[in-house]
């Protein structure tokens, strides 16, 4: 609800202070005490559009700040939450606008800048005002369906119909793509055929490539290893007649020492120096000739052991060359060509099936369609029965407000099944027939300001509670009424305020006596300029007010003993 409304320097408000409660508030005044001023100011804190005439003369910008107590599931948290604005529940919420004197307008909630709409958005969730020329909430027609849904629908069955209409959308969707991918895999089947034989004929494998890389890499350094050993060998082989290589060289010098020796036949004689280190010589030799042959033994083995396979990395080669010829076709890595292969199969398969199973994906959607419509059928006929129980409803409310030749309808108009949603299957419309003979139309242009205005006290009545909305402003609802109808007016806002809080612009004192408190807006003059000012009101000044609407500007003691009537009528 509004708790506190903050005005400076809007037209003829200088500075005005309200600190406002829940139930029933009336606000009266003479006529140009500026009671439309202070709705006016209300609206710019709700967004609506601003102009420099409403700049007080010699101020340099109005400014209006609203502030209201909501609960912490209200649905204006929720929007403050999407734009990132603080708000924590329990605190209250603030609306703030200043314009300037040029004219130009800026907005907050909580202290953070916003934009007017999104300003309007969170001020259409806390208040609803119905005045003589502007007509809010009940009037916009795409509200109406949610409140009668809200009056007397199960929340289970509104609920079912919107699990159903998800269910039937989802496979809807899954078809679209299924009859999307079939068409486009029969406009491509000639090339997904080939591609798809290619590459089964290449049969790419996962981490082919590396495993092929590291195969190339140890061939090519085994390739090396034997070049080098084949290198060594040749150097202790004889390759030609006029090389006869390291071990025949040995062989040759061991013989030509051997004939520095005495023959194993002859006489020994003393030791000869020259016989012994030829013996060291030979047996240097005889070891090299050994060590030779071993090194050629091991040289042998080895060559053995690293024997080179030129055929193998060639055929690795060229299956690495294929495999990145076939990658950089299709602009994909090796290691994507398996998926891709699996990806063009089922493709193909999808193909080859695809009509089989297009046929129970269709059949699937006709299922899930049946059933909404089902669920569906179900909302139009507990809706068709809320209907005419609000009509019922919001027709006893109509004659003890003047507007006993009125007839209500909650009006239930199919829709065309691509329009068919989450919220059924009709469109529901609020309408009046103001007088009879007249054919029923849309509440803002069928009913006048004051017939609308007391209309929708007929619908909030009979909604009350349902909207989430927390505060209600009406705007001289009792034009062109008195009497026994001001009294019911009146009774009905008090009632009204059980749920809501209302606040009520009037000049009649029996809607004035049917408050739980009252302001009194009026004029002074200061300076030599004119000021609007409010006040509340005590029992006492209560009584004078209302006597003054009963009697004019010169009140009689006849008129105050009404009004102390009127008080205490409303007060038993």
């Amino acid at each position: 609800m509004l708790t506190n409304l903050s005005i400076r320097d809007v037209v003829l408000i200088e500075a005005l202070d309200l600190s406002l409660h829940s139930g029933f508030t009336a606000l009266t005044g003479e006529t140009g005490a500026g009671k439309s001023i202070l709705l006016d100011s209300l609206g710019l804190a709700l967004g609506e559009r601003a102009n420099a005439g409403l700049v007080r003369a010699g101020a340099e910008e109005a400014r209006v700040t609203a502030s209201f107590d909501i609960p912490q599931t209200h649905a204006a948290y929720a929007l403050l939450k999407e734009q990132d604005i603080p708000a924590e529940a329990g605190e209250p919420l603030m609306l703030r606008r200043i314009v300037s004197r040029e004219g130009r307008s800026r907005a907050w909630i909580n202290d953070q800048p916003v934009g007017l709409t999104l300003m309007r958005r969170v001020a259409v969730s806390l208040v609803e005002i119905q005045g003589q020329h502007e007509q809010m909430g009940l009037a916009d027609s795409s509200t109406h369906r949610g409140l009668l849904d809200a009056y007397g629908v199960s929340g289970t069955l509104l609920a079912s119909v919107a699990q159903a209409f998800d269910a039937w959308q989802a496979l809807s969707k899954e078809l679209d793509a299924a009859r999307k991918s079939l068409l486009e895999a029969a406009r491509e089947e000639e090339w997904l055929r080939h591609t798809v034989d290619e590459l089964t004929t290449l049969n790419p494998q996962p981490d082919e490539e590396e495993q092929l890389a590291t195969q190339r890499h140890s061939l090519q350094q085994s390739e090396r290893r034997s070049e080098a050993i084949a290198a060594a060998l040749a150097e202790l082989t004889p390759r030609d007649r006029r090389n006869s290589g390291p071990a025949a060289a040995l062989r040759g010098a061991s013989r030509a020492l051997q004939r520095l020796l005495p023959p194993p036949s002859a006489e020994k004689t003393a030791t000869d120096p020259l016989e012994a280190r030829t013996n060291e010589a030979l047996a240097a030799l005889e070891s090299a000739e050994n060590a030779l042959a071993e090194a050629e033994t091991m040289l042998s083995r080895l060559a053995d052991d690293s024997e080179a396979s030129p055929r193998l990395l060639e055929e690795i080669e060229e299956r690495l060359f294929t495999l990145r010829a076939a990658a950089r076709k299709h602009d994909v890595t090796v290691d994507d060509l398996p998926t891709l292969l699996a990806d063009l199969s089922a493709r193909l398969t999808a193909l080859e099936t695809g009509a089989t199973h297009l046929d129970a994906l269709e059949q699937a959607v006709k299922n899930a369609r049946a059933q909404y419509e089902e669920a569906a059928a179900r909302l139009s006929a507990a809706r068709e029965k809320a209907a005419r129980k609000m009509e019922q409803a919001v027709t006893g409310e109509l004659k003890p407000i003047k507007l006993d030749k009125a007839r209500f309808f909650a009006q239930l108009q199919p829709l065309a099944p691509e329009s068919w949603s989450r919220q059924g299957m009709e469109q529901v419309t609020f309408l009046i027939a103001a007088n009879p003979g007249q054919p029923p139309g849309p509440l803002a242009k069928v009913a006048s300001g004051g017939e609308l205005s007391r209309l929708m006290l007929a619908l909030k009545l009979v909604l009350a509670g349902q909207s989430g909305i927390g505060t209600l402003v009406f705007d001289e609802i009792d034009a062109g009424v008195g009497g026994a109808t001001a009294a019911a007016i009146g009774e009905r806002l008090h009632r009204l305020a059980r749920s809501v809080q209302v606040l009520a612009v009037t000049h009649s004192p029996q809607v004035a006596a049917s408050a739980d408190a009252h302001l009194r807006i009026g004029k002074i003059v200061r300076d030599g300029r004119t000021a609007t000012h409010a006040a509340p009101l005590s029992h006492a000044e209560r009584q004078e007010e209302i006597a003054r609407m009963l009697a004019g500007d010169v009140i009689t003691d006849a008129a105050r003993a009404a009004a102390a009537s009127l008080l205490k009528r409303d007060n038993d």
